[in-house]
């Protein structure tokens, strides 16, 4: 291969200065090259969705929002096997995990499509020949800003509420996903119903498009998904324009197994709580409290299964996890694990680089699996963004809860047990935002999702996801009728 994915700014290509690579991280070939953006393409796209807000009937006209947002959902189903092949191969998900990304995107469109429809404020008659109302309007431009680990649907997660609250838009792509943008950036070229400038697209590897996106007066609301690090660094630079923002940060998922729990429903959930995007994901199932009794027979049945795990590219079929990101990522994910290993961690299953063979050329990492009794580890107390889980074992319902809880983040939890009333109760001393029982990375379209604590501001999906890129607006109508102050 050997594209050149530009920019779509203002409802043209755009190319830049700066050709930078695009690579298959499963084997290190150069699949393509991409126009990292400039700060000076930023700035013109702020101002093209700027102008578009005030010039056309976006923001006032929701049947166009909604038939555009339909007429999107239409053009993702037209070119879904593209963007499951071309994701595949430039993120290095396995071939299920793209196609479960690329297909959850239809039906996210629609339902905020049939939700702009059924928008609408409040009337009231306070007193007599007095009305109020109250609007709900857009707050002007939303800058989105896109993680590489799953850039299809945390896009199109952000957007549809941006465009649905009648919002513009641009939108921040990681550079490591640049072939993935160019095809959707082509999908948005042809939806002949969406006005000039209402959605902006560019990639970048340097951070400095981003940047003007938070710091510009003329982009009011952001939403990111990304590290806790960045999301509180561009909250403390935003704040100086009283931005609003909409953050889904880190996570580190307890999955917490009572000594009842079924281990035929829970062993194969586990294993893929862990390795699929690699463990590249914000709700990765990255720690495992397991009660006493339960403890040695899980143990050793979820080494044989991580054991068995077959790294691989989405190319081979028969691949049950694909490469992390690049090797960069391989080096921090082997470090974090070398570090928790000197301060004491238990190997119950070492994995780590691919060293051998053909597959050394990738990223490739293998699972791995710790014992950990001390709770204030960072390997425990730090987002891992890898294959890495950590093993603890607890004696009672309260200490798992108290476990669980001691973590800065709160994004989500898994409990499993055969008892009626233990998950339930346990759920609800949670501190996160999502708890799941006897499952796990269960995710609706009309459910919100989000983070307690370092792991994030407002809310994604369902009705809420909207109240991100929204103002409230009070009219007050004095009539002058009889009766009347």
């Amino acid at each position: 291969m050997n594209r050149l994915a530009k920019n779509w700014i203002n409802g043209e290509w755009v190319d830049s200065h700066q050709h930078m690579q695009s690579i298959n991280p499963a084997t290190y070939e150069v699949i393509g090259q991409y126009a990292n953006a400039t700060v000076e393409q930023v700035q013109s796209a702020i101002w093209a969705a700027k102008k578009a807000l005030k010039e056309t009937d976006w923001k006032r006209d929701r049947r166009l929002r909604a038939k555009v947002l339909n007429e999107m959902a239409d053009a993702f189903e037209r070119h879904t096997d593209e963007l499951i092949e071309i994701l595949a191969t430039e993120n290095g998900k396995i071939k299920p995990e793209a196609t479960f990304e690329v297909t959850m995107v239809p039906a996210k469109l629609r339902y905020y499509a049939a939700l702009t429809l059924t928008e609408y404020g409040r009337a009231l008659e306070p007193k007599p020949g007095s009305y109020s109302m109250v609007l709900r309007e857009p707050m002007g431009v939303s800058g989105i800003i896109v993680p590489w680990n799953s850039p299809v649907v945390l896009m199109i997660r952000s957007l549809a509420p941006a465009l649905a609250a009648g919002t513009t838009t641009v939108i921040k792509m990681p550079g490591q996903t640049a072939q993935t943008n160019a095809v959707i950036s082509r999908l948005f070229s042809e939806l002949t119903s969406l006005p000039q400038g209402v959605i902006n697209l560019f990639s970048e590897s340097t951070g400095g498009g981003s940047r003007l996106l938070v710091e510009s007066p003329d982009v009011p609301v952001i939403s990111f998904t990304g590290s806790t690090a960045t999301g509180k660094a561009i909250s403390a630079t935003g704040a100086q324009h009283l931005k609003r923002f909409g953050l889904e940060l880190g996570g580190k998922t307890p999955m917490i197994v009572f000594k009842d729990a079924d281990l035929n429903l829970v062993l194969p959930k586990l294993e893929k709580a862990l390795t699929i995007f690699a463990g590249q994901f914000c709700m990765t199932g990255s720690r495992l409290l397991v009660q006493r009794e339960l403890a040695d027979e899980l143990k050793q049945k979820l080494a044989q299964r991580l054991e068995a795990v077959k790294v691989g590219p989405a190319a081979d079929p028969s691949s049950d996890m694909g490469p992390l990101i690049d090797k960069n990522n391989v080096a921090r994910v082997d470090a974090v694990v070398e570090k928790a290993i000197a301060e004491g961690a238990k190997v119950i299953v070492r994995g780590g680089p691919v060293t051998e063979g053909e597959l050394a050329k990738g990223a490739f990492y293998r699972p791995t699996l710790l014992e950990v009794n001390d709770n204030s580890l960072d390997i425990i107390q730090e987002e891992t963004f890898g294959p890495v889980l950590t093993l603890q074992v607890f004696d009672t319902e309260e200490e798992a809860i108290a476990l669980a809880n001691d973590n800065q983040y709160g994004l989500a939890a898994s409990i499993w047990s055969r008892d009626v009333d233990l998950p339930l109760r346990v759920a609800t001393e949670m501190e996160a935002g999502t708890v799941w029982i006897n499952d796990w990375a269960v995710v609706y379209d009309e459910f919100e999702e989000g983070g307690f604590k370092s792991s994030g501001l407002g809310r994604m999906n369902g009705m809420a996801a909207m109240d991100d890129f929204i103002e409230y607006k009070h009219i007050t109508i004095s009539t002058g009728i009889s009766g009347a102050d």
